[in-house]
């Protein structure tokens, strides 16, 4: 393992980690009050999605690269399903919000299954970085993903306490930011796909 292996896998980590930290920032402005266990969790779901689909991605390579590519068209078409999904119901949540009484409001927190998706929609992308990664031995692309991992847990942690941060001062308007980031992450990912 070499510096330039490192430095390859501490890039693609950032490349791959955008998109959780804008859905770790949407998620902690709809939810200011989260607790720090909660970011934690959160950012080792997203770390764990991060590992998980490169690894998958690899396997594919090396196994049934055939269904792997003609299943990879739809990978845009899915995210964007899904992030539109959850974007629209943050949406949907924070104009009721608006409509009520800020005392008397109380918000949703985060579901596990509502971040399951978010972590399928945000990763699922990485995929097609077992594409990237497939010239590796199955030691070095574990070590790849393990360190996009560690990567995309200190950026998610850091999205998550800068949506905090922000959602304390904006009140149901952070429901509404939050869900217009899900949405546009949901289009690039799509755009970036197609086009």
């Amino acid at each position: 393992m070499d510096s330039v292996f490192i430095l390859n896998s501490l890039l693609l980590g950032v490349g791959m980690a955008m998109d959780a930290f804008s859905v770790s920032m949407a998620n902690a402005l709809h939810e200011p009050d989260m607790s720090k266990r909660k970011m934690a969790g959160i950012a080792g779901v997203y770390a764990a999605f991060q590992y998980a689909m490169p690894m998958i991605g690899w396997i594919c390579v090396h196994t049934v690269t055939e269904k792997f590519t003609a299943f990879q068209k739809f990978i845009p078409w899915i995210a964007l399903a899904l992030l539109l999904y959850i974007g629209g119901k943050m949406l949907v949540e924070a104009l009721k919000e608006r409509k009520a009484k800020e005392e008397d409001m109380v918000r949703p927190s985060l579901t596990l299954k509502a971040l399951l998706v978010q972590g399928i929609a945000t990763s699922i992308d990485a995929l097609s970085v077992g594409f990237t990664i497939a010239g590796y031995t199955a030691g070095l692309a574990n070590m790849a993903g393990l360190i996009i991992a560690v990567v995309t847990f200190v950026i998610c942690c850091i999205g998550l306490f800068i949506g905090r941060k922000a959602g304390k001062h904006l009140s149901w308007k952070a429901s509404v930011l939050g869900g217009c980031i899900l949405i546009g992450i949901g289009i690039e990912i799509f755009l970036k796909g197609i086009l």
